[in-house]
């Protein structure tokens, strides 16, 4: 019986070899090439289901434990979470940017779930009426937020109470946020309740628009190893601000104080509002502060009201600053 194989060095016509994909294609179904296209915007990394809506990738893991993979692109979405602990994670990061919109008139996105983690995502132009517009509003559970991006808002990251709960927040970015404008007081880089424990590392915080850097009313406050470069701030207050009292330590910090203060009086405040927790033995030692270039004023590195006695260790301070000032 003859072969039907092609003989050695034969080329078919271009025509048949076109021929030939048209029907292989025709016979992967729909679903398949569709699958081979740009993923969806949001998947749930446990199942693979992908979603254009963040929101419903949300309701998708409810009360549930489950991660969502946030694809490149900016997205003008919010969400917020009921129950459930979820982690939000950039696929990229840095290359997911939420942008404007808010849900609640609150944040871009609202958590009250038993948890959730948030890592590489961008969050921006947050503005609502209340001027409390933020990137993250906590409402209860534990947050982990990493090498993530805040910007050009009211407020980063803002909490309510939740004195059972832990926050921590690692090489993140605070940019342009702040404001005194609204008629029930300061809104602030990262505002802070009355949590159980508030952990900040290798962070920087930058460019305040008013209030604080950080204020936090958590009864234990570890604030390591980061920046605070208020050398371009308008309007701000204190870099550190733990109104009713905190335990913990703030080591290892830089800081520089601008030109442009609301309230120069000092770089850390203990115990100005209340004394919701006491403040023994919160150590402060290791920092670097200083005024920015061309800035001739006094003022207090620490000031205390609390009336606690405090660790205050070796930092290393600039021409103007005390050390400690009891008020």
């Amino acid at each position: 019986m003859e072969s039907t194989l092609p003989r050695p060095g034969y080329r078919p016509p271009l025509r048949l070899l076109a021929f030939v994909a048209a029907v292989a294609v025709s016979s992967i179904p729909a679903a398949a090439l569709l699958a081979q296209g740009s993923p969806a915007p949001f998947t749930v990394v446990e199942n693979g289901q992908g979603y254009d809506s963040l929101q419903d990738a949300v309701n998708a893991i409810g009360d549930g434990t489950g991660t969502i993979a946030i694809q490149p692109g900016t997205y003008r979405q919010c969400a917020v979470q009921e129950g459930g602990s979820i982690e939000y994670m950039a696929v990229t990061p840095g290359e997911s940017i939420f942008d404007s919109r808010t849900c609640e008139g609150k944040a871009a996105l609202v958590l009250r779930g038993r948890g959730a983690k948030v890592s590489g995502l961008v969050f921006r132009n947050m503005a609502v009426p209340d001027f409390n517009g933020a990137g993250i509003r906590l409402e209860q559970g534990d947050l982990t937020v990493s090498q993530s991006w805040f910007a050009d808002s009211q407020q980063g990251i803002l909490s309510a109470n939740d004195t059972s709960g832990q926050i921590v927040i690692d090489k993140s970015t605070f940019s342009g946020l702040g404001t005194c404008e609204g008629g029930g007081g300061c809104a602030h880089s990262v505002y802070i309740g009355d949590y159980g424990h508030l952990r900040v590392t290798r962070s920087r915080f930058e460019r305040g628009t008013g209030g604080h850097y950080v204020k936090a009313r958590a009864a234990r406050v570890d604030i390591a190893s980061s920046s605070f470069d208020d050398s371009n701030g308008r309007g701000t207050n204190y870099m550190i601000d733990l109104p009713a009292g905190a335990t913990g330590q703030i080591t290892n910090n830089w800081f520089v104080q601008g030109k442009d203060k609301e309230n120069y009086s000092a770089f850390i405040a203990v115990g100005a509002e209340e004394r919701l927790h006491s403040s023994q033995g919160l150590q402060i030692a290791g920092n670097d502060a200083r005024l920015a270039p061309a800035v001739r004023r006094e003022t207090a590195f620490v000031a205390d009201w609390s009336g606690d006695t405090l660790a205050i260790g070796d930092n290393t301070l600039g021409q103007g600053l005390t050390s400690f000032e009891s008020r």
